[in-house]
């Protein structure tokens, strides 16, 4: 049965509905969150309408990493509505099973809409699906049936496990949409935080650390693959008090980064072959011809061609690109360890983090004691065929969520990915 233990709220915690304390927020807290969240797509669904006006487009051009944002939407709402007001085993929580008893959706055509299983990325394209209006009614009647089965939930982790979900990953669908925005350079009016001080690298002390997460009551939400615990020794280390910049990037670039078969793996170099890439993704140009009026990068930020700060973290990097200007700079990409002992106790020293999400050395693998969780286990978003291929991203970019910063949020992406708002930091060899 289901744990009916209540939950205690740990001392100090915030009321805060965006802080990275809301993996542990009971209803009250969770009702508001909800309520924002769903504004805020709403909020990004506007923008998306306003920026294709600006732009004299009537629908959008197809892209490889793009789906449409009104899909995207409707998604937002069906995922709520399949593993919450449809789910009659939802207050077993991360307990409950991956194909639970289900009962009809206030839609009846909302699967074979919104199902990732039922609708193929080409097909969320058609012109059948329903219209920005449609699905935002959908959106508001989903969010209202939602909020009632709240205020009756279990004030347990296994209660409202499946409201923190759906919290969750409408956040991270809010994410993607900005990300799509820049892909297809359309203006949503995000901004790019200003540049932080540089400061030098930071001696970390050899610590015994433990990544990860034992599943049980009052340990909060986590996704699938932050479970489990892998206790290490690491011994001293020096990391980037910063993500590695643009000045930085430059040099690698006007050395002949992209020319030098050594500077890459085998995989990196075939990688950027067949890519034919000069610079990372969005760049249109780099390096020192290019210097003067205001800087040496010029990247298109939704949709405008912008300067870059020297001192601004590169962005839209592949993990490939970074794994060879370590190399180039006799440094080695950090390792998750290594990040997250830095983002605990190196803060006050000067340790950076929040402009874009990191690619660390490591390779995805699940850490002792994993278990894929209802959402993840047979889906898209299953970490399992991830394991072994996927790198492992650490930090959160600057169209994060705040309650989704978390110092041990574990994100995962293949090595050739560069679309999201991607960068990367260094340790000493």
């Amino acid at each position: 049965m289901p744990s009916t233990t209540p939950l205690l709220p740990p001392p100090g915690l915030p009321h805060s509905i965006d802080s990275p304390d809301m993996r542990r927020a009971g209803r009250e807290l969770l009702s508001l969150a909800l309520i924002d969240a769903r504004n805020h797509t709403l909020h990004l669904l506007g923008l998306y309408e306003q920026a294709m006006e600006k732009a004299g487009l009537t629908q959008l051009p197809k892209s490889p990493d793009v789906v449409p944002p009104t899909w995207l939407a409707g998604h937002i709402g069906w995922f709520a509505e399949w593993w919450i007001a449809r789910n009659t085993q939802r207050a077993f929580g991360v307990e409950c099973p991956a194909r639970p008893t289900r009962l009809a959706a206030i839609e009846p055509m909302a699967d074979a809409w919104w199902s990732p299983g039922q609708r193929p990325e080409a097909e969320r394209w058609s012109p059948e699906l329903p219209d920005l209006t449609s699905t935002k009614a959908y959106l508001l009647e989903t969010l209202e049936s939602t909020l009632e089965l709240l205020e009756r939930a279990a004030e347990t982790d296994a209660g409202l496990y499946f409201y923190r979900l759906a919290l969750f990953h409408e956040d991270l669908r809010g994410e993607q949409l900005i990300v799509m925005a820049q892909t297809l350079g359309l203006s949503l009016g995000a901004e790019l935080p200003l540049p932080g001080i540089t400061r030098e690298p930071l001696l970390m002390p050899g610590t015994r650390w433990r990544l990860g997460l034992d599943a049980g009551e009052g340990t909060g939400f986590a996704f699938a693959q932050e479970y489990g615990a892998l206790e290490l020794e690491v011994p001293e280390f020096e990391i980037d008090a910063q993500p590695v910049t643009w000045l930085q990037f430059v040099e690698f670039v006007d050395d002949g980064g992209y020319d030098r078969q050594e500077l890459w793996s085998p995989e990196g170099w075939a990688w950027l072959q067949a890519s034919g890439r000069r610079a990372p993704r969005h760049v249109e140009q780099i390096g020192a011809a290019h210097h003067g009026a205001g800087g040496s990068v010029l990247q298109r930020r939704f949709g405008v061609a912008t300067r870059a700060a020297g001192q601004q973290s590169a962005m839209h990097v592949s993990w490939w690109e970074a794994d060879a200007w370590a190399r180039w700079s006799g440094r080695r990409l950090a390792t998750e360890a290594e990040w997250e002992i830095a983002a605990h106790g190196a803060v006050r020293r000067g340790f950076r983090w929040g402009e874009v999400q990191e690619w660390t050395a490591g390779t995805l693998r699940p850490w002792p004691g994993f278990s894929a969780d209802p959402w993840s286990a047979g889906t898209e978003f299953d970490p399992l065929p991830a394991f072994g291929h996927a790198r492992v991203l650490r930090g959160s970019s600057f169209a994060t969520r705040a309650r989704l910063r978390s110092a041990r949020w574990r994100g995962f992406a293949p090595a050739q990915r560069d679309d999201m708002f991607l960068g990367f930091r260094t340790c000493a060899i």
